[in-house]
């Protein structure tokens, strides 16, 4: 939902009741991550997108069914079939679970408080219970970036505390996540799912030598939605002028910068100083930090080079081990231009320990689960023992294209 947190904020602003329909699980290639939302007003107004196609109007149906009826939450399941690849939304060969759900801003006031601090580009998470018993199915709980939390829906108790505290830590760590909870008859009796929706400050990349190649590399870089810093101890090179989309542009020596900044397991850090007076002390800092690249710019015998003097500096073989260099992808890359999405390609596939092989060179879904851990949640059936239906609403939503829809009222996929 926070992908349309400016919507939302506004209509929750003016207690306009909506319903929100929301990924919760994907099975296969889909093109959009779990967490992602669609949301129609009582006006028949909508914003945002799960995936286009017929899937959007069958979305949008329900939704509106929901508003009009406003009925229990429901979830529906959108599929592929091969007689139907080109007419229908999901040609990739995914299928959806979605979360439909009535909002009402007048009785969920933590949700125009998260959203707010989502607009005004703050951290802040909303968690939300899409599989357990039928009373807190649909209940959601904020937290802010200081860790408080903004009130809920669920009932103040040792459940909201166990959801409060695992959404403090998916804040922390920046993602995204579909989490399983209770067992536990002290935190959390009752068995529940729970989705995560994270909006996180933006991640960090640390740029050290203020070149050409560190120029190109600011625009990808912010492009990309990261937070870029420029450093370099000269400061005829460093210069606001020279980068204009960075954030920051710092001049001082890049180790003695990296000691006193903030960083994180989502940080970037790119060494383009090329000088072994800059790099080695700052290596040998970078590698012991808890960051998520670092990689290096430099030839072969540069690399080979800088390794011996890492070693000698008392840089251990486990740290040598993550360090990217030479930095990026082999793309044949010539131009600084190239060589920025070169080094970006490099951090992308990291950050999702993906292979960086060419698709076509690769079997399996294309796209991967959009967060590590997601968990698929208890399953139940629908009322007679089978899986739930969604006549109605498919036939209204122009079920001839093929869109293979299932719904159920709170129930989840067997």
């Amino acid at each position: 939902m926070l992908n349309i947190a400016d919507t939302l904020h506004h209509w929750c602003r003016e207690a306009r009741p909506f319903a929100l329909a929301t990924v919760v699980d994907v099975t296969g290639s889909a093109p959009l991550p779990v967490g992602t939302s669609v949301a129609v007003d009582e006006d028949g107004n909508a914003v945002g997108s799960i995936s286009g196609g017929c899937v959007e109007g069958a979305v949008y149906e329900l939704c509106r069914q929901v508003l009009r009826d406003r009925a229990a939450p429901q979830r529906a399941w959108f599929g592929y079939s091969d007689e139907d690849a080109f007419a229908v939304g999901l040609t990739c060969g995914g299928e959806l679970d979605v979360l439909v759900q009535r909002i009402n801003p007048a009785t969920q006031p933590h949700l125009s408080t998260a959203l707010a601090e989502v607009v005004q580009s703050r951290p802040a998470a909303v968690a939300h219970v899409i599989d357990g018993p039928d009373r807190l199915v649909g209940s959601t709980v904020g937290v802010l970036g200081d860790g408080s939390v903004a009130d809920g829906t669920l009932d103040g108790g040792p459940v909201e505390r166990a959801v409060a505290d695992q959404a403090r830590a998916l804040l922390r760590a920046g993602r995204t996540a579909r989490i399983s909870l209770g067992g536990d008859t002290d935190t959390c009796p009752e068995r529940l799912s729970v989705l995560v929706h994270v909006a996180a400050t933006r991640p960090r990349m640390l740029i050290f030598g203020a070149v050409d190649f560190a120029a190109a590399l600011t625009q990808a870089g912010r492009f990309l939605g990261y937070q870029v810093t420029v450093c370099d101890a000269r400061p005829v090179f460093a210069t606001a002028a020279r980068f204009p989309y960075a954030d920051e542009v710092v001049v001082d020596w890049p180790h003695r910068y990296l000691e006193r900044t903030e960083v994180d397991a989502r940080t970037a850090v790119c060494v383009l100083t090329h000088d072994v007076k800059f790099d080695i002390p700052l290596l040998r800092l970078a590698l012991d930090l808890p960051v998520g690249y670092v990689g290096a710019m430099g030839s072969r015998r540069t690399h080979e080079e800088r390794l011996r003097l890492l070693r000698e500096a008392g840089v251990s073989e486990d740290q040598l081990a993550r360090l990217c260099s030479p930095i990026g992808l082999d793309l044949g890359a010539d131009t600084p231009e190239e060589t920025a999405v070169s080094i970006t390609a490099e951090i992308i596939a990291q950050a999702n320990r993906a292979s960086g092989l060419p698709l076509s060179q690769r079997t399996g879904p294309i796209h991967r689960p959009s967060v590590p851990g997601l968990d698929r949640g208890p399953t139940t059936r629908g009322p007679d023992g089978g899986r739930p239906t969604l006549d109605d609403v498919a036939t209204r939503a122009g079920a001839a294209c093929g869109t293979v829809s299932r719904v159920g009222d709170g129930s989840t996929r067997p």
